[in-house]
């Protein structure tokens, strides 16, 4: 079957399913920061990447967390990426020792963006597509590039159609 739509793919995540992939990506960046393996702060991408960012800053007790925000999608659209926020300024500096934390990505060009803002951060995801993965220093699972993530933060519970067929 072809005529599905992208979003048709789905790929459904549970709190307790961002909440294990988080601690993952966690796990993995420790000890990987530049100042003797700790992290001088976490940068979460809002509004996707503050769930993460969270349970990222938890686990590695990283106590300095900000935020950027970018808008690059309207919907289910993505549109030019720019920036709403931006973090301390003093704090960031070239991005040396700064964890950079989203829940995906998609086509690269929200992480392209901060990462030509702050060229020396790690730059971290829970879940990466294809076209995006060079923006990628660390994530954990990859999924197709036509495969539509829904996040617990997206969703309500409700009937949803059988893929094949009818009830």
């Amino acid at each position: 079957m072809t005529d599905r739509l992208p979003h048709e793919k789905g790929f459904h995540i549970s709190w307790d399913q961002i909440h294990r992939d988080s601690r993952a990506l966690a796990w993995r960046l420790d000890g990987r920061g530049p100042d003797d393996g700790a992290w001088r702060a976490i940068v979460a991408i809002t509004r996707g990447g503050m769930a993460p960012a969270m349970i990222i800053a938890r686990e590695l007790d990283v106590r300095t967390v900000d935020t950027i925000s970018v808008k690059s999608y309207d919907h289910q659209d993505q549109s030019e990426a720019k920036v709403l926020k931006s973090p301390d300024a003093q704090m960031m500096g070239d991005g040396t020792g700064i964890l950079v934390i989203d829940d995906l990505v998609d086509s690269g060009k929200t992480l392209e963006l901060v990462r030509d803002m702050y060229p020396k951060a790690h730059f971290a995801t829970v879940y990466a597509k294809p076209k995006g993965r060079p923006q990628v220093d660390t994530f954990i699972t990859e999924v197709s590039q036509d495969t539509w993530i829904f996040f617990p933060w997206d969703m309500a519970l409700q009937y949803v159609q059988p893929y094949r067929g009818k009830d």
